[in-house]
């Protein structure tokens, strides 16, 4: 069926569940899977999507495109958001309170910077995305809503498969987030010049990662390495412009350093 929902996640028809009671638009008469429609004989049980494509309203003929989501029981995306929230709220808190309690006087630190989560979405039922501090950038995976981690060991290393390539994830734990796998891009902070700079570049990360078109034949976690080698190199850095695409390898790897 490829029947498209004016109102309802822009067309998207894999984000309403067969559960979903949909509204007509025009003069508000609601489809109830669970009840069908005796008027077009259609069974109890039939999901919206799956009515045949010459179905309309029994109220007033408008047809499917013109119905809107009224309620989803089945929906995945309230549970989703209310985990990326709850967790990115936690990893937040956690770091904040490193923050107040051992970084803000640390020389190293970019005080132009704050504590921020940007990006955070559900990849393969765990919350993913950039946590922003003054003396880091990390690419973030959270447990899913079924996961324990509680026995992560700190400093163990592993490898995690994107669209662009293997990367190398660090696991941690802390009091607030629990078990958490974090892989470095950049450290330290002190070349981006404002908040809105250290966004633009996480939404960008976000962007790449799953772009299979930034895979590279190369070891990633090598690649990561020599990144994060090279950041500490004493030869002066171009910043990175907010008017500038980040390459593949600077987005990718955390490197500020030009592409080798």
């Amino acid at each position: 069926m490829n029947a498209r929902f004016e109102g309802s996640f822009l067309g998207a028809t894999d984000k309403i569940s067969p559960l979903a009671i949909m509204e007509c638009k025009i003069c508000w008469s609601p489809y109830d899977p669970a009840e069908g429609d005796d008027y077009r004989q259609v069974e109890p049980g039939t999901a919206f999507v799956d009515l045949p494509d010459d179905w309309s309203c029994p109220n007033c003929s408008a047809p499917k495109e013109q119905f809107m989501v009224l309620e989803d029981p089945g929906s995945t995306i309230a549970a989703d958001a209310a985990l990326l929230t709850e967790a990115t709220d936690r990893l937040v808190a956690d770091f904040r309170e490193i923050w107040h309690a051992k970084m803000r006087d640390v020389p190293m630190v970019n005080k132009l910077l704050q504590i921020e989560a940007v990006g955070f979405q559900i990849f393969d039922g765990r919350p993913l995305g950039v946590l922003i501090s003054p003396w880091f950038m990390n690419l973030i995976q959270l447990p899913g809503a079924d996961d324990d981690w509680s026995d992560l060991t700190p400093g163990a290393k592993e490898l995690i498969a994107f669209a662009s390539g293997d990367y190398e994830f660090i696991h941690n734990t802390r009091n607030m987030t629990g078990g958490y796998k974090a892989c470095s891009l950049f450290s330290p902070m002190g070349d981006f010049k404002s908040q809105m700079q250290a966004q633009e570049v996480a939404r960008a990360v976000m962007v790449a990662l799953f772009d299979g078109e930034n895979r590279a034949e190369t070891d990633r976690a090598a690649d990561i390495r020599v990144a994060r080698e090279a950041e500490l190199a004493p030869p002066a850095r171009e910043p990175v412009a907010l008017t500038d695409e980040p390459s593949r390898r600077a987005v990718l790897t955390g490197g500020l350093a030009t592409e080798g």
